[in-house]
């Protein structure tokens, strides 16, 4: 088996940790070659405008990938009525193995018509768009249907990145990095979701996502 590529899109508004989650993962596996692309070749800024990843190459110059990852964050409405990125991800979906997602950059793979009639999940604020795209909102950290693979929030993309791991390279150098990353999450409070969240946080958190989600 050849070098297995794998493409991070980003774009501006993205969440960095969307992107950085499934490199980290992957960046360091036997025959696997991590390209980060964009509009343009250059740096990208997150939703915040403070931090920023580089993209080593324009979409024009990737054509084709074994695995594509698409990341969320505030920037990704303004690509919800098609454009350059959509139109990028539905070429590449024809030529991958894998198109994935990571929080709301289900919502792209929805927009661009990859998953209509599949099984999807997202942000747990973003699950009743995807059905508006025509998906199947699932409440599950990673979904797979098919060839398609998408994450819920923001850190769900390390497990994501971890499953794909052991496609790409094997379960035990998925391990080794699980152990590398020393990912063995303990947080510290129960709120990492709707369901074990304090009531006003839940509120709190539906309300400052208002604009997350604004013309998706």
């Amino acid at each position: 088996m050849g070098v297995v590529r794998a493409a991070i899109v980003l774009f501006e508004g993205m969440t960095l940790l969307d992107a950085v989650g499934p490199y980290e993962m992957w960046a360091g596996l036997p025959g696997v070659e991590v390209v980060f692309v964009g509009a343009r070749r250059g740096p990208v800024r997150d939703g915040g405008g403070r931090g920023a990843l580089v993209a080593d190459a324009a979409f024009e110059e990737v054509g084709e990938a074994d695995v594509v990852c698409v990341p969320g964050g505030s920037g990704q409405r303004r690509h919800m009525g098609g454009g350059p990125l959509v139109e990028w991800v539905r070429e590449v979906d024809a030529t991958s193995r894998w198109t994935t997602s990571v929080c709301t950059g289900s919502l792209i793979l929805a927009a661009a018509g990859l998953l209509r009639g599949r099984r999807a999940t997202s942000h747990w604020l973003a699950l009743e768009q995807l059905g508006h795209w025509g998906a199947l909102p699932t409440k599950e950290r990673v979904v797979v249907d098919g060839g398609y693979v998408t994450a819920a929030g923001v850190s769900a993309g390390i497990d994501m990145g971890l499953m794909l791991a052991e496609q790409m390279a094997g379960r035990e150098a998925a391990q080794l990095v699980q152990l590398a990353t020393e990912y063995d999450p303990r947080p510290p409070f129960a709120a990492g979701s709707p369901q074990t969240a304090p009531a006003e946080l839940v509120s709190r958190a539906r309300s400052l996502s208002r604009s997350l989600l604004e013309g998706a």
